[in-house]
């Protein structure tokens, strides 16, 4: 709290900087950018002198504060320290008293960097800069010099954010959860091995996307997504009505195990994909077509009868096509129970791969990461920064909850 004599200290340091005629004199100068942003303009002269002035406020209540219990305790000079911050580097003048009992607030004592400078290092981070661009940046911009080691320790507070969120409680039901997987280089035992990091995407009761958590693993299989599907009960996800996914090696029989009541919908797309795989380039496109007669059929029976057609056409040049539809065929065809609003949401897992793709927008600089911890803050960040952005829910979304309340309401 500042006393009216550290109102009037302040000020009185404010006066002599913000001068209105020369603040316009300055805006209209060539060298108005360097003159308020530069490293010895105006903001960093600012920000020092109302630092200065807040602390000498700070000494003067503390001064006040405890003057009947230790009258004889006075000023003391000043202590001079340097300071890193977001404007800059200078020095700063810290008040001190002759019992050493000053706490100051604002700076407290050891501390060099202003909280907005950390802020910053985190943020470029977020976009994906090495340690190395991040100390070139900060030189470049703000002339202040931080070492790698430190950018480091300042991401590395990072790791307490990402195990809160990574623990956090979920919603009880959940009627979509998309699962995929993105592959990220990592060093282990001296060596850069491809390691899959998989994520959980979330369509909330007001169709709404959440990231629900993220898992390294290098084998998949379905006591490793049995481990996943557990940790998503035990913090609260109680029920999931639709899983997609692009057929996850062991998903389907970890969720019979954890969500036995839950539907799942392989992806469309993918299934296309690996349907295409081997197919002659001349061939490709017939194939294509043919395939979208049986996903975009209007009725599960419409599209049985597309898949025998298909069979009919193409068996003999490419008999394993129909045949990984066939053993597929009950998760291919889950969208069809559903309306047409609810079957564009489900039938492809376009919704977590948007994300994968920009979650690597991010990553494209890092040829591999030095640990996982790494890995992890580094797309936590990304992660976080992206969720920001959603703020609105899923095109169509009444309707599909209107029908999900048909079909699952005692689970609602």
């Amino acid at each position: 709290m500042l006393t009216d004599t550290g109102n009037t200290a302040m000020h009185k340091d404010f006066k002599d900087i913000i001068d209105e005629e020369k603040l316009a004199e300055l805006a209209t100068s060539k060298d108005a950018q360097e003159a308020f942003f530069g490293k010895e303009g105006l903001i960093k002269q600012l920000v020092k002198s109302t630092l200065e002035a807040v602390l000498r406020a700070e000494m003067t209540h503390h001064l006040d504060s405890t003057s009947e219990t230790n009258p004889k305790n006075k000023r003391n000079g000043k202590t001079v320290k340097t300071i890193k911050s977001d404007s800059g580097e200078f020095e700063l003048e810290v008040p001190r008293d002759r019992d050493s009992e000053f706490e100051p607030q604002l700076v407290k004592k050891h501390q060099r960097r202003l909280a907005g400078l950390d802020q910053k290092i985190v943020a470029l981070y977020a976009r994906g800069l090495s340690t190395r661009d991040i100390q070139a940046e900060l030189q470049e911009m703000y002339g202040v010099e931080i070492s790698p080691t430190l950018i480091s320790q300042v991401t590395d507070s990072v790791m307490d954010e990402v195990k809160a969120w990574q623990n956090r409680p979920l919603e009880t039901v959940y009627p979509i959860v998309f699962l995929d997987a993105l592959i990220v280089k990592v060093k282990e035992n001296k060596q850069v091995v491809n390691k899959a990091v998989y994520l959980a995407l979330g369509i909330n009761q007001e169709g709404l996307k959440e990231v629900l958590g993220m898992w390294v693993s290098q084998n998949e299989g379905a006591k490793f997504w049995l481990s996943v599907l557990t940790e998503l009960q035990n913090r609260g996800m109680k029920d999931v009505f639709i899983f997609c996914t692009d057929g996850l090696s062991g998903f389907p029989e970890a969720i019979e195990a954890v969500y036995p009541r839950a539907k799942i919908q392989l992806c469309i797309v993918h299934m296309i994909r690996n349907s295409t795989k081997f197919v002659n380039w001349k061939d490709r496109k017939a194939i294509c077509a043919d395939l979208k007669s049986i996903y975009q059929a209007s009725t599960i029976d419409q599209a049985e009868i597309a898949l025998m057609e298909f069979a009919e056409k193409w068996d003999a040049k490419y008999a394993s096509i129909s045949k990984m539809w066939q053993n597929r065929w009950e998760h291919l065809t889950t969208f069809f129970a559903y309306p047409e609003d609810i079957r564009r949401v489900i039938y492809t897992t376009n919704s977590i791969e948007s994300l994968n793709m920009t979650v690597r927008k991010v990553l494209k600089n890092k040829r591999s990461f030095p640990s996982d911890d790494a890995m992890f803050k580094q797309i936590y960040l990304a992660l976080n920064n992206i969720s920001k952005k959603w703020t609105m829910s899923i095109r169509h979304w009444g309707q599909a909850m209107n029908r999900f309340a048909i079909e699952f309401g005692d689970r609602l």
